[in-house]
């Protein structure tokens, strides 16, 4: 539904006194706020919603409105608002500026979870799609007992019609994900550093949505494959939504943009056989060593985490943050887990994609559910933009970590998701992000495989949702909303505004100190070392661990050609000749 706004008078729970405020109702969330595009004071979920209720003028206020006494008079247009909060309740109470916005609220307002028409078989009646009672959902308008169906039975159509419908094209990569709502609090203070809204305060909450997935696989896969795992963290904050996207990992298999699809072509079907294809994969792994790295990483341990949540998040990519004196500092996400981490060896992720093909989607759900609410803390690493050129390393290179020594994590407060979606399809699969969602205070970088990425991700939607996908609930900001792109289009639920615009007023929150260039347009190619961060990395693993890597890249490289296997080994060697040489032993090991 499109969001309901309005300023209303909201009695203050703690001073007792009227206050203004700037409210904003979407689908699942009543907020307000100091004024419009004003700072967030408050929410009320719209599921705890018990009652909504116009209130007489003169009327004296409940016990649970505020605390302060005496409890004063009400004036004209109030309605009240009771709402479950903690064991008991809390009454909210508001003042309209007439009858006729006070009875837009209440209406609007009204609680209505759980009594939607359910099916004939639960007691309900089943309508269709206007509200018109089903005749009978189970047998089809024929012309007598055994002549044809009617094509006057348009209850029947409607019902095939939708059916025929109900899937969008999955996504390319991340196809099979899970979700969840929650809420991040912002615990130290980097406002030094960014003049983002949302983290300009100790103490400060927003809501947020993640989606976890695989990356590799079709929707059908199963969730406890060696694979990366996507993580797609959404802020809605008061200044819009900001959408941080990257892995469970914090670098990736490549850093140039052009080599994205060829590089995800891999690692899906042979367009022949339609098999998974292990020699396509370590043929382009060992023709790009910037991809060890990544490799390194998915072959270890942590290729196969037992759930989403036990297992760290990153942004990946690096971006960067803009302070109220309009400097640049570039940084990176990180989202350590509070639980630990977890993982299966193949062994025992065999005998659970055996066993359940949901496991990761059913230990989220079942988690939340049961009040086990799954914490992240969030870390950022902070570069100076003037450091840019002055690292033994790009900065920019999605292949590559910045050393913690350099660059060390600096705490930002945590994530908990606390609640599950009411609905998958509207919710996660419908679920649209993009590196492109930034706020004031925020912003990208030079990485090139971002830059790309900041088309690709709302491209892809365009194809998937259509034009006016951030309309859809779960995508639509918490913030008023003054857009003039939201006039038309398929699945249009936008109020129209004045299209416009004085071309003379600038936002000054959301721009950007000039970036620095320099150098010749090209098709520059990166010389690098990209072998010593992997071999560091191999070097801190464990005789076990190590062992547990030689064996995992062994059995992946089953059936790959030999000269294939001899230039990946080379490339091992070169990280650290340890590594080649427990490959190759786990290889004969393998062959006897």
């Amino acid at each position: 539904m499109a969001p309901i706004t309005g300023l209303l008078t909201k009695l203050g729970y703690k001073s007792g006194k009227w206050q203004p405020r700037y409210f904003v109702l979407d689908e699942n969330v009543l907020r307000y706020f100091t004024e419009f595009n004003g700072q967030q004071k408050g929410e009320i979920v719209v599921s705890t919603i018990m009652k909504v209720e116009k209130v007489a003028p003169g009327s004296q206020l409940s016990v649970d409105a505020c605390t302060t006494s005496p409890k004063k008079p009400i004036g004209p247009h109030a309605f009240r608002i009771v709402a479950k909060s903690g064991k008991g309740t809390r009454s909210f109470y508001i003042l309209a500026p007439s009858d006729e916005e006070r009875n837009k609220w209440v209406r609007s307002l009204q609680p209505t979870r759980g009594t939607e028409p359910k099916r004939v078989a639960e007691g309900g009646v089943t309508t269709s799609k206007n509200g018109a009672p089903i005749a009978d959902e189970q047998y089809a308008l024929r012309a007598g007992k055994m002549g044809p169906v009617l094509l006057q039975d348009w209850q029947l159509l409607e019902k095939h019609q939708h059916f025929n419908r109900e899937r969008i094209p999955e996504r390319v990569v991340h196809a099979k994900g899970s979700g969840a709502y929650g809420v991040f609090t912002v615990t130290q203070d980097i406002s030094e550093f960014t003049k983002a809204a949302f983290l300009g305060e100790v103490g400060k909450k927003s809501e947020v949505f993640f989606r976890f997935s695989t990356v590799a696989g079709e929707m059908g896969a199963a969730d406890a494959e060696r694979d990366v795992r996507g993580t797609a963290m959404r802020f809605y904050t008061e200044e819009g939504n900001l959408d941080i996207v990257g892995n469970n990992t914090p670098v990736f298999f490549l850093r140039d943009p052009a080599l994205f699809p060829d590089f995800v072509h891999t690692q899906k079907r042979d367009v022949r056989s339609n098999l998974r294809d292990n020699a396509a994969a370590w043929k382009y792994w060992s023709d790009h060593p910037e991809s060890l790295h990544q490799v390194t990483i998915l072959m270890s341990d942590r290729g196969i985490p037992q759930t989403y949540r036990h297992m760290n998040c990153y942004g990946s990519h690096t971006l960067s943050f803009i302070n109220k004196e309009n400097q640049r500092f570039y940084c990176k996400w990180h989202f350590k887990t509070q639980q630990g981490h977890k993982h299966y060896t193949n062994a025992e992720a065999s005998v659970v994609v055996g066993r359940d093909r949901e496991s990761a989607q059913r230990d989220l759900f079942n988690s939340i559910e049961k009040g086990e609410f799954p914490r992240w803390t969030v870390f950022v690493q902070i570069m100076p933009e003037d450091d840019v050129g002055t690292t033994p390393f790009d900065p920019f290179d999605l292949t590559k970590v910045w050393p913690h020594k350099l660059y060390p994590l600096r705490e930002v407060g945590f994530v908990e998701l606390n609640r599950n979606p009411d609905n998958y399809f509207a919710e996660v699969e419908s679920s649209a992000f993009s590196p492109a969602n930034i706020v004031p205070g925020t912003g990208h970088s030079p990485d090139p495989v971002l830059q790309v990425r900041l088309f690709s991700y709302g491209n892809t939607q365009l194809y998937r949702l259509g034009v006016n996908a951030h309309n859809l609930p779960v995508n639509r900001a918490r913030c008023p909303l003054h857009n003039t792109q939201m006039r038309a289009g398929r699945g249009c639920m936008g109020a129209m505004i004045d299209a416009n615009f004085d071309p003379a007023r600038e936002m000054q929150s959301m721009r950007e100190p000039p970036l620095k260039i320099n150098g010749d347009a090209d098709r520059h190619v990166t010389v690098a070392d990209d072998y010593e961060q992997p071999g560091n990395l191999f070097r801190i693993f464990n005789d076990e661990h190590k062992q547990r890597l030689f064996n995992n890249i062994a059995e992946a490289m089953d059936g790959v050609p030999r000269e294939i296997v001899e230039k990946q080994l080379q490339h091992f060697e070169q990280a650290d000749p340890e590594y080649a040489t427990g490959v190759r032993k786990a290889l004969q090991s393998m062959a006897q």
